[in-house]
């Protein structure tokens, strides 16, 4: 499928990002990703940001990421500090791996950004062995229907447009139900250290697992 470069975000989004990083961001990637083991694919890896906090039980890290700025740092990151990744252009709607092939799929504040979400959990729930996990960390919705209806029209009018298709309105938590996930792994969290309006937004973090 065709999709929408944000060359303009990428270059100015990981130097912005870092002291979220410091401020707590980093810890709670830590968190989610101490468990994982076996073969992993990350999707949307950005700069890599994640790539530090990788266990050593994971033994094949391979990440996809559309934006040719983000795919270079996130090789030098992985080169800084330590991690073998192979790091792809590619894109969470159209995977190019077999079925059943991974143990663990990660996405990191990325099904916010993806064009099409439905198709993107699809892909990632093929990919996924019988049983494997899909580790999340992701801002949704407003359970309000009014509040959401004033987030749907800021990501129409203003915030996807500058913050990399992002958008603050989704139900991923419908949407990964709805893609066959098991989604009683995941918890609701309030993210403070993040910039409004996301640190207002009711996050979605843990694992999602494939039916075995």
């Amino acid at each position: 499928m065709a999709r929408r470069s944000h060359r303009l975000f990428a270059r100015w989004y990981p130097k912005a990002a870092a002291s979220i990083e410091d401020r707590g961001l980093g810890e709670q990637r830590a968190r989610l990703l101490a468990g994982l083991s076996g073969r992993v694919l990350e999707v949307g890896c950005g700069h890599g940001a994640n790539f530090r906090h990788y266990p050593g039980a994971v033994t094949e890290l391979v990440a996809v990421e559309p934006e040719e700025a983000l795919r270079d740092l996130a090789r030098e990151e992985a080169g800084a500090v330590g991690r073998e990744a192979t790091v792809l252009d590619g894109q969470a709607e159209q995977l190019a791996f077999e079925n059943d092939s991974f143990d663990a799929v990660v996405a990191t504040l990325v099904l916010c950004s993806v064009e099409d979400q439905g198709r993107a959990l699809a892909e990632i729930h093929r990919v996924l062995k019988p049983g494997g996990r899909l580790v999340l960390l992701e801002h949704v919705g407003s359970a309000n229907r009014n509040v959401r209806a004033l987030e749907y029209l800021f990501d129409v009018v203003l915030w996807s447009h500058v913050m990399g298709g992002c958008h603050t309105s989704r139900d991923t938590g419908a949407a990964l139900a709805a893609a066959g996930f098991d989604t009683a792994g995941l918890e609701a969290h309030r993210l403070p250290y993040l910039p409004y309006p996301l640190k207002a937004s009711p996050h979605l973090a843990g694992e999602a697992r494939k039916p075995a």
